[in-house]
């Protein structure tokens, strides 16, 4: 295990190296609990960082397109910034359009967590989230654990209690190319996803609570895609390119369920996602604009594509949706796995 000090923010950030028995690494840091490195095997043995990011810790407090980060207390978007919990309204920062969306202005990504743990295979971090802050209501314990495991997975595991009835969904957003970060466009990766359903958008990009079928449509993923056949469809015209909620295929609530998997044939990188969450993201990196990232390589629009397992995005104003209440006593406790292989 490695550990690269700096004092920035007045706070000590501190990057740790995972590292598994097939040679598989994974960088993370605390400010922001992001991943900033992934080093994996391609079907020649040779290894690539399939993440996008910055060299240095100083350019991520710098920049922030949410790069390998845990976006908190609610990831995605909660419409007009405001929900109602037991009869009280309370009010979001607004942050992207007429929305608040990753927790707000200042989300977990900007916060420096508490390293509990750090092993040569898992570290855990834990941050409070005090009442109040960026508008939301209770003291919110939040642990999050990566671990590398010897099958190629990282695992993410995340848990939290409260001592005041409160909201969560939390994510990483980790931009993946599995040609390796800076090495082009993923229009080129195989895209297949597990959901029968999606959740339609408004004009702001918030779900507005129709559950619609993919069924004959260009939501409809269930069959390994060719991404650039379907990304300019203009169903995702709006979004220039893919940023949708799917309602991931379960058994019951809470089953960790493969939700889905893109493959990039040039490398022969595969990367499954599992997760106990009932929605899963996915976003083609389509705002990234020309951004210098690691290695003086620049990153664009499209360069990269995020997986992002998580609850039902404004779910907190959307009855019907899975519930993203969390009450004292109870615990918040998520999966998601990122497992690779390659052929």
């Amino acid at each position: 295990m490695t550990e690269n000090e700096s004092n920035i923010k007045e706070k000590q950030t501190l990057v740790f190296t995972l590292e598994n028995k097939n040679g598989m690494s994974c960088e993370i840091t605390n400010y922001g609990a992001k991943i900033m490195k992934l080093f994996v095997p391609d079907k020649d043995g040779k290894f690539d960082d399939v993440v996008l990011g910055f060299d240095t810790l100083e350019e991520y407090f710098e920049k922030e397109p949410y790069f390998g980060a845990i976006c908190g207390r609610f990831a995605n978007r909660i419409k007009d910034g405001k929900f109602v919990l037991d009869g009280v309204e309370y009010h979001l920062p607004i942050n992207n359009g007429t929305n608040s969306l990753h927790g707000g202005i200042h989300g977990f990504n900007e916060k420096t967590w508490e390293v509990k743990f750090a092993g040569n295979q898992e570290i855990v971090l834990e941050y409070l989230s005090v009442d109040g802050e960026e508008g939301y209501p209770g003291n919110l314990i939040v642990k999050v654990t990566y671990f590398l495991s010897d099958n190629n997975e990282l695992k993410i595991h995340y848990e939290a209690t409260t001592d005041k009835p409160t909201i969560i969904n939390l994510t990483n957003h980790s931009y993946f190319n599995l040609k390796g970060a800076g090495n082009g466009t993923i229009r080129d990766h195989m895209l297949q996803i597990n959901a029968d359903f999606y959740t339609v958008l408004d004009d702001s990009f918030a779900p507005t609570g129709e559950i619609r079928p993919v069924e004959n449509s260009a939501f409809d993923f269930r069959q390994p895609t060719l991404i650039e056949q379907r990304i300019d469809d203009k169903e995702f015209a709006a979004g220039k390119g893919l940023d949708n909620n799917w309602a991931i295929r379960k058994h019951h609530m809470g089953e960790l369920a493969l939700a889905g998997y893109i493959y990039e044939p040039q490398s022969g990188r595969k990367m499954e996602v599992f997760t106990t969450q009932p929605g899963m993201q996915v976003y083609s990196g389509n705002w990234i604009e020309k951004q210098k990232g690691k290695s003086g390589k620049t990153y664009e629009s499209q360069h990269a594509i995020c997986l992002e397992t998580q609850g039902f995005p404004n779910s907190a104003n959307i009855p019907f949706f899975p519930s993203p209440i969390l009450r004292p006593g109870e615990k918040y406790d998520e999966w998601c796995i990122y497992k690779f292989s390659a052929k």
